[in-house]
């Protein structure tokens, strides 16, 4: 992962050969770096509480969310979710304002988890870290080559949240099933984005609502500092009725933080989702 040895990080020598190699010798040399990977249950016994790798108002689930087999979330965000966050062995279809998945990513590996982040070259890794994002338990692949979705096949034996972005591309119903029931086996957690999957069990959307701090209070609209952003976020299920809330995400005392907010939103729920794109290379 990121930061450990053996493992390469953006910019390295080693993740550029990597770009050079077949799909075979990318999908071999995923597989040894795996084994270096510490085994889920070792990761379990080593995490710390999850409450304290946040502040009180910010961005944790509860403090047992592993032990129920679901991965946590900012609070703001779990309570907007059936079971306060991420099932194990669940696809979950996430789009919309990045923030929402810099929030994912920063939550499950604050709370002990390891990700790994797939075909988001641009990720926004600094953001991640200031909503509490833990470095060593994060593994970034921003050019997986012509297969991600093998790449994350892979990847789901030993992470506990896999983040695979499609680049527009749609994958075939009987590839996504088999994808799913890995997943399952696994206990791992799918988040797709920038693409269409069949059978989602859950699908997140992140709209902007507003901001703070830009031209608040000057002549000169649109400068200042950004203090906070306000989302409307959306989840939809198979086994619940969508559900819309409103949460800003602020910076304070050197860190971001989530907080809900009471103040109502214009209903995401009726919005359709975006047609499915035509299916290439699968």
């Amino acid at each position: 992962m990121a930061g450990e040895p053996g493992f390469p990080v953006p910019g390295s020598p080693e993740l550029s050969e990597l770009s050079g190699l077949s799909r075979q010798e990318r999908l071999d040399y995923l597989r040894r770096r795996m084994a270096a990977v510490p085994a889920r249950g070792e990761s379990v016994a080593s995490r710390a509480p999850v409450e304290s790798a946040f502040p009180t108002t910010g961005t944790s689930a509860a403090p047992d969310s592993h032990a129920a087999g679901v991965l946590p979330v900012p609070a703001a965000l779990a309570e907007l979710l059936p079971r306060g966050g991420l099932v194990r062995g669940s696809v979950v279809s996430v789009s919309g304002a990045t923030s929402l998945l810099l929030g994912l990513v920063a939550s499950v590996t604050a709370g002990g988890g390891h990700v790994a982040v797939i075909g988001h070259p641009r990720l926004g890794v600094l953001a991640a870290v200031e909503m509490g994002a833990q470095l060593e338990r994060l593994a970034l692949i921003p050019d997986p080559g012509a297969d991600p979705v093998e790449i994350a096949a892979v990847l789901l034996d030993g992470m506990d949240l896999v983040v695979l972005g499609l680049g527009g591309a749609s994958v075939a119903p009987s590839r996504a099933r088999a994808v799913v029931a890995r997943a399952r086996s696994k206990g791992s957690t799918l988040v797709v984005t920038d693409g269409h999957w069949d059978g989602a069990e859950m699908r997140l959307e992140a709209r902007v609502h507003g901001y703070a701090g830009l031209g608040n209070g000057s002549q000169d609209r649109g400068c200042g500092r950004l203090r906070s952003l306000s989302l409307a976020v959306c989840a939809r299920g198979r086994s619940f009725q969508p559900r819309t809330t409103r949460l800003d995400v602020r910076s304070a005392q050197g860190r971001v933080e989530w907080v809900s907010t009471p103040e109502p939103v214009a209903s995401l729920e009726a919005a359709p989702f975006p047609e499915p794109v035509e299916v290439v290379g699968l």
